[in-house]
């Protein structure tokens, strides 16, 4: 409704209630929002805009940014470990909390590009980060640090708008009988539980061939 307005006194309470992942997301979010006047009038109490200039050129720098953070996720860069007790084991560090809420930004950015860039570079960039979640549920490698027991479920992922997404992609690049493997494994990886209805999407957006190919799979 055009009539509806927030309280920023009940808003501030419920920031300061939200878990510092979550802040990130929603800073993410309001920053694509504001437009560039107010932006750099929020930014220059802060820091030299001048610093925070876009470099001569951002064509291609999606997965740039994501190997960049598949580097530094592997390097162990974001792990941050802590004693953990029986008043601690719900926390997240500081070092996680980051990696959660920057594996969700990259991923909204792939999102925004399947509509209009390289099918196959935003694939290779989506599928970089599925294999980084794949490590954390593999405990493959000290990524992040989780206090209890830990999975790629505690990210928060958006697959509702991720998955679409990297079916437009994989169906824009692969086979019939590669797309309708891919489709299978990843939903049965991370959605299992709404794998008819995942799949029922991955059949609207698939060619005629890839949709033979995955009822046969399926």
């Amino acid at each position: 409704m055009a009539d509806r307005q927030i309280d920023r006194e009940k808003l501030r309470v419920a920031l300061r209630r939200m878990s510092e992942a979550n802040l990130l997301c929603l800073l993410d979010e309001a920053i694509e929002m504001l437009p560039q006047s107010k932006l750099i009038k929020l930014a220059e109490e802060f820091w030299d805009p001048a610093t925070l200039c876009p470099d001569d050129t951002t064509e291609g720098s999606l997965l740039k940014d994501v190997k960049a953070f598949e580097k530094a996720s592997l390097g162990g860069n974001y792990y941050e470990g802590f004693r953990v007790d029986s008043k601690n084991y719900m926390e997240q560090s500081a070092g996680t909390q980051t990696w959660i809420a920057e594996c969700n930004r990259l991923l909204d950015r792939c999102v925004a590009r399947a509509r209009k860039g390289d099918p196959a570079e935003v694939r290779e960039a989506f599928e970089t980060i599925f294999a980084l979640l794949g490590r954390i549920d593999e405990c493959l490698d000290d990524i992040i640090f989780f206090a209890d027991e830990g999975g790629s479920w505690q990210v928060g992922v958006g697959w509702e708008n991720v998955l679409p997404a990297w079916f437009t992609c994989l169906a824009a690049t692969t086979e019939p009988e590669e797309y309708a493997h891919r489709v299978v494994e990843v939903v049965e990886k991370y959605v299992d539980h709404n794998r008819d209805k995942y799949l029922a999407k991955a059949r609207r957006i698939a060619t005629p061939a890839q949709r033979k190919a995955l009822r046969e799979t399926a």
